[in-house]
C-alpha cells in the first residue's frame, strides 16, 4: 500500500514528530510512505517525494513542516479537486494522511466522500477541532504565551503600566484564555463573551483602587467588544486606545503574532503528535479511513471526518470565571 501525507494550513508545532511517526510506523507495518509537499496545492500539482526512515531523521524537535504548507484556494474549486483525485490515481496512493486544522480536515473529509481512504491528525494552535481535548501545536503555543507574558509583566510592574497582549484566535479564544489564566492576566477578553471597552476600564480602574498598579490584558484577535465597531483596527489596538482614551492607566500594546506558531515543541507535542500519527498509519494499514485522530481525555480515538461539521467546546466558561476571581 502506498500512503501519502500532507502538511495543509497553518503551522502547528509538532507537525514534523506526526510526519516522523506516521512513516516510520507505517514503514514497520510494510506500508510506502510518500510525502506531498505545499499541502492540497502540492497534491493538485502532483509534488510528491518518497518519504522512508532515513528522510524523516532528527525532525522530532523541529517546529514547522518539512513537507511545507499552504492554504489552497484552488482545491476549493471543482476543477483543483478533480485534479487531486485524478493525482491520487495517477500515482497509486491507496490512502492519505491529511495533517492540518479545520479546513484542512473538512478537506480531507471531502477526499474520503469521493473514496479516497483519508485519516485526518488535527494541528491548531487554537484547539478548535471538535471531539479532541486537544490539538497537536495547542501546549506549545500556550508556552509561548505565557513566556511571553511573564517578561512583559515585569515592565508592567516597573512601570505601572496596562500591557494589553493581542494573541492568536480569530473564532476561538482558547488560546487567551488558558494563556491569560498560566500568565497571571488581570483581564482576558475572547470572542465567546461579550465584554464592552468602558467594562475592560472599569475592571482596570477597580484594580488601581484595590492597589493594583498595573495590569495585563489578553485578547484574541476575534474579539469584539460590544459598544464600538472595530472598523479594521485589531481587537487589541481598540482595547489600548480606549484605556488611553479614557486616562485610565498609561497603556501599551503587544501584538505577538506569528511568534505563537514557530518553536520547537514542547515534550507534550511532540508525544501527542507521535501518538496521534502512529494511530493513523495503523488504521490505514487496517484500511479503515474517514476519520481524525482525536484525544479523549488520555486516550486516541477514531472521530468520524463528519464531526466537523459540529462546533467545537473547547473554551470552558467556568474557567474564563476563575481568571475573574483570582486576578482581584
Amino acid at each position: 500500500m502506498r500512503i501519502g501525507i500532507l502538511t495543509s494550513g497553518g503551522d502547528a508545532p509538532g507537525m514534523n514528530a506526526a510526519i516522523r511517526a506516521a512513516v516510520r510506523c507505517g514503514t514497520d507495518l510494510g506500508l510506502e510512505m510518500v510525502g506531498v509537499r505545499r499541502g492540497f496545492d502540492g497534491l493538485i500539482d502532483g509534488d510528491f517525494i518518497p518519504l522512508d526512515n532515513r528522510a524523516v531523521g532528527g525532525i522530532i524537535g523541529r517546529g514547522g513542516t518539512i513537507l511545507r504548507t499552504a492554504r489552497s484556494a484552488a482545491f476549493l474549486t471543482p476543477e483543483g479537486r478533480e485534479k487531486a483525485l485524478e493525482q491520487i490515481d495517477r500515482n497509486s496512493l491507496d490512502g492519505l494522511i491529511v495533517i492540518g486544522g479545520n479546513g484542512s480536515l473538512r478537506g480531507a473529509r471531502w477526499l474520503s466522500e469521493e473514496g479516497v481512504n483519508t485519516v485526518g491528525i488535527p494541528a491548531s494552535i487554537d484547539n478548535d477541532i471538535p471531539h479532541t481535548t486537544m490539538a497537536m501545536g495547542v501546549d506549545t503555543a500556550l508556552n509561548t504565551v505565557v513566556e511571553s507574558l511573564n517578561k512583559i509583566r515585569d515592565t508592567a510592574i516597573s512601570h505601572g503600566r496596562a500591557f494589553v497582549v493581542e494573541v492568536m484566535g480569530r473564532k476561538s479564544g482558547y488560546i487567551a484564555l488558558m494563556g491569560g489564566l498560566a500568565g497571571g492576566a488581570e483581564v482576558v477578553l475572547i470572542p465567546e463573551v461579550p465584554v464592552s471597552l468602558d467594562d475592560v476600564a472599569r475592571t482596570v480602574a477597580d484594580g488601581r483602587r484595590r492597589g493594583k498598579h498595573h495590569s495585563i490584558i489578553v485578547v484574541a484577535e476575534g474579539f469584539a467588544p460590544t459598544d464600538r465597531p472595530l472598523d479594521g483596527e485589531s481587537a487589541g489596538h481598540a482595547v489600548a486606545a480606549h484605556l488611553e482614551g479614557t486616562e485610565t492607566i498609561e497603556t501599551r500594546l503587544t501584538i505577538l503574532g506569528h511568534v505563537q506558531r514557530g518553536g520547537s515543541p514542547t515534550a507534550f507535542d511532540r508525544i501527542l503528535a507521535s501518538r496521534l500519527a502512529a494511530s493513523s498509519s495503523s488504521w490505514l494499514a487496517a484500511g479503515k479511513g474517514g476519520v481524525f485522530a482525536g484525544l479523549d481525555r488520555d486516550k486516541v480515538v477514531a472521530v468520524p471526518l463528519s464531526a466537523m461539521d459540529e462546533e467545537p467546546a473547547n473554551v470552558d466558561l467556568d474557567l474564563y470565571r476563575l481568571v475573574g476571581v483570582i486576578s482581584t
